[in-house]
């Protein structure tokens, strides 16, 4: 309460000399108390106050009464009463999450079933789905850390990858958890809002204490031990988290509610977060008592018909919004309601629009958007919405295109080897399934104009029935190989990369 009254300001405060003018149209306008002759001094008090002239018409509440207040009300709200601060809307209403996962040995334990591990990568999982739409990474680390997602709000991404962790995968037997958080940190790099870094884990070393216990952004940790057992190393660190694990979903929404609330406390105290423009909770008591002039004798009649009928068409009830609203923000307003298709329809700003359209799942026209927006950000965009719709090559080439613009952006970078690494995979599984390898499908069904293009112009001659070409989801489920050697291979490289 404090913090929030030493945070009141106004945003427009030269609004308020409209103050001014208003008292003095009360002075001038409100009929002055008037009574009668003086009434003799025999007359009982009471009595002789109930006889006065114009004694009921000073105490009760007259017409200009209401409207002084109501146009004090109205001049606040537009002079732009704030006292919180307003994330930006471009970017997510949650901070991004980087996941640290400790993936050892001890972490197959059966005391949670049904293992730490796995029952960890659960938690990982509901976890996302809280934060539906918000940022997340997920790095695993051992004897090294390695990052396994980069910041991304699809979920679909981080799911198989999360599947193939095991210990067998890392590289190096350990516990650099003060690896993995200067990792975690490369990720959130110089982020518009404040990340945090989550550790999930069973046990940490104690000479990885230091570094961690002087992390500059909020830590957090989810101790997969069973009963609420707590970590020692962990006990008495006033700038760190530690939730314990639960059987239930409670430890998941105490962490949500921790991450939010650390969100907010960093936009409070960053100057380059906009201040969040309170007026409207002024605005609607100088509505209603606006309404108070349509009682008898109050107000013309024929206001009413002016406000409701004043558009030709009639239609007040569903164009309000645009009296008062631009489309931009009517957009916003949808966005924060998470009717994201509504929002790609009213946005009339182009990067906006595609955001709104790529978060309702309409990611070819998200794509289209973004191709014709010049900056990097949106060619990033553009890559993500055509890999989301199965568009690897438009992908890749967007992504290129994104780096151009902008080089040595690490997400960039990731991104792209991603889509290369797909697009290999399946036009591989495509090759094994059309040529029989695989499927027992007779070589002689497929003929390859071009073997360097790998396919893309092809004939395929199949017979009535079951012989429909294959889908990309059909692709990319067939794909053999393992994602516990894809992990390995790729851990064992980035190690390989560091040594030299």
């Amino acid at each position: 309460m404090i913090g929030t009254i030493a945070d009141f300001h106004f945003l427009r405060p030269y609004w308020l000399i409209f103050l001014i003018p208003i008292a003095l149209f009360w002075w001038a306008a409100r009929p002055r108390r008037s009574f009668g002759l003086e009434l003799p001094k025999e007359i009982a008090p009471h009595l002789a106050e109930a006889l006065k002239l114009g004694a009921e018409e000073h105490r009760r509440m007259r017409p200009i009464d209401f409207a002084t207040i109501a146009m004090t009300f109205a001049a606040v709200a537009v002079a732009g009463p704030a006292w919180t601060r307003a994330p930006n809307p471009l970017i997510a209403d949650t901070a991004p999450l980087v996941i640290a996962l400790k993936v050892t040995d001890s972490m197959n334990e059966t005391d949670i079933a049904p293992s730490r591990l796995e029952r960890a990568k659960l938690k990982i999982a509901d976890l996302i789905e809280a934060r539906a739409g918000a940022p997340t990474a997920l790095i695993a680390y051992a004897g090294t850390p390695h990052r396994v997602a980069p910041l991304t709000e699809d979920a679909n991404i981080l799911r198989p990858l999360l599947e193939g962790l095991t210990p067998a995968v890392m590289p190096v037997k350990g516990d650099a958890a003060a690896d993995a958080l200067v990792l975690a940190q490369s990720i959130l790099g110089e982020p518009e809002t404040a990340g945090t870094v989550l550790f999930i884990l069973d046990d940490v070393d104690p000479s990885e204490m230091p570094e961690l216990s002087e992390a500059s952004i909020p830590l957090f940790f989810l101790t997969m031990l069973p009963n609420g057992q707590s970590i020692a190393q962990l006990e008495g660190q006033s700038r760190a988290t530690v939730v314990p694990f639960t059987g239930d979903n409670r430890d998941i929404s105490r962490l949500d509610r921790q991450i939010q609330s650390a969100y907010s406390s960093a936009l409070g105290e960053g100057d380059r977060v906009e201040w969040q423009d309170r007026g409207w909770l002024f605005a609607w008591p100088a509505a209603l008592l606006t309404l108070m002039w349509f009682r008898r004798g109050w107000v013309i009649h024929t206001m009413l018909a002016l406000v409701l009928f004043a558009r030709p068409d009639g239609a007040y009830a569903d164009g309000w919004r645009d009296w008062f609203l631009t489309p931009d923000q009517q957009g916003q307003v949808a966005m924060n309601q998470k009717d994201y298709a509504r929002a790609g329809e009213l946005f009339e700003d182009a990067y906006h629009q595609g955001y709104a359209k790529m978060k309702a799942g309409q990611y070819a026209e998200a794509a289209e958007i973004f191709s014709q927006i010049d900056t990097a950000d949106a060619a990033f965009a553009e890559g993500i919405a055509r890999i989301r719709n199965r568009e690897y090559r438009p992908a890749i080439a967007a992504f290129e295109t994104a780096l151009r613009r902008q080089p040595n952006w690490p997400e960039a970078h990731y991104n792209l080897e991603v889509s290369k690494a797909i697009l290999e995979e399946v036009e591989s599984t495509r090759e094994q399934s059309d040529t029989g390898e695989e499927s027992g499908i007779g070589a002689d069904d497929v003929v390859f104009d071009n073997e360097t293009g790998r396919g893309t112009d092809t004939t395929r001659q199949s017979e009535a029935g079951d012989g429909a070409p294959l889908s990309a989801d059909q692709w990319i489920s067939s794909i053999d190989t393992d994602m516990q050697d894809f992990l390995r291979s790729r851990f064992v490289l980035e190690n390989q990369e560091r040594s030299q």
